[in-house]
C-alpha cells in the first residue's frame, strides 16, 4: 500500500478522500445496535381440527427493537410502514384459536409479555415479550393463553390487505384452503426489508 505524505495531498484530492470516507458504512457501536434480530422458524403445516395451518414456517423475530430505541410502539409503527406492512390496530391477541385465510399477519409486541399457542389445540406454546415480532402465515392458528396486564401488540398486514377471521371449525376448511392458495408471497420482509427474514425462509412452491 502506498503511503501518501500529507504535504503532497492537494486540496482537490483531500476533498475526494472526504467524499469517499462519507460513503463508507458505519461500524462499531451504532451498527451493533441496529443488527438484525435472531429469527426462529416454526413449521406448522399439519391440519389440526378445523385449523388448516400452512407450508410456510411461522417466524419469530426475537428482540427486534434495537437497544438504543426505548419506544417499541413508535419503532414498530415506523419500521413496518417503511417495509410495506402498515400497522392497522393495537390490542391483545384473541383468547380463542383463530386464523386468517386471506393474508399473512404480523404482530409486534410493544409492551408486556404473554404465552401464545400456535397451530391449534395441543400446538406449541411460545413466550412473547416486549420487542418480539411474530409473522404468521395465512392459515396458521394462534391463541393467547395468558398475558400480563400491560400486554399489547401492533397488528400489521401487507399494504392494501385486511384480514378475515376463521375459527377452529372443520366445516370451513375447504373454503379456507381455497383462499389460502391465492395468498401471494409478500415482496418485502416487515422487519428486515429486502433481505433476510421471509425473503430467505419463505420460498415459492
Amino acid at each position: 500500500m502506498k503511503i501518501i505524505n500529507h504535504h503532497q495531498v492537494s486540496r482537490r484530492d483531500f476533498c475526494q478522500l472526504l467524499l469517499l470516507a462519507s460513503a463508507m458504512p458505519l461500524t462499531g457501536f451504532a451498527q451493533d445496535n441496529l443488527s438484525q434480530p435472531s429469527i426462529r422458524a416454526l413449521k406448522l403445516n399439519k391440519t389440526v381440527g378445523g385449523v388448516p395451518n400452512d407450508k410456510l414456517p411461522l417466524l419469530i423475530y426475537q428482540q427486534a427493537v434495537p437497544q438504543n430505541k426505548t419506544n417499541a410502539d413508535a419503532y414498530f409503527t415506523e419500521l413496518f410502514a417503511r417495509n410495506g406492512w402498515p400497522m392497522q390496530w393495537r390490542y391483545q391477541i384473541f383468547t380463542f384459536t383463530h386464523y386468517h385465510s386471506n393474508t399473512h399477519e404480523l404482530l409486534g409486541v410493544s409492551s408486556g409479555d404473554a404465552k401464545v399457542q400456535l397451530g391449534g389445540e395441543n400446538g406449541p406454546i411460545v413466550p412473547l415479550k416486549k420487542g418480539d415480532v411474530v409473522l404468521i402465515p395465512a392459515g396458521v392458528g394462534h391463541k393467547q393463553l395468558s398475558a400480563s396486564a400491560d400486554f399489547q401488540v401492533l397488528g400489521a398486514y401487507p399494504k392494501g390487505l385486511s384480514p378475515d377471521l376463521y375459527h377452529d371449525d372443520p366445516s370451513t376448511l375447504p373454503e379456507a384452503r381455497q383462499n389460502i392458495a391465492h395468498v401471494a408471497l409478500p415482496s418485502t420482509d416487515p422487519v428486515t426489508g429486502n433481505q433476510g427474514g421471509l425473503k430467505q425462509r419463505w420460498q415459492p412452491s
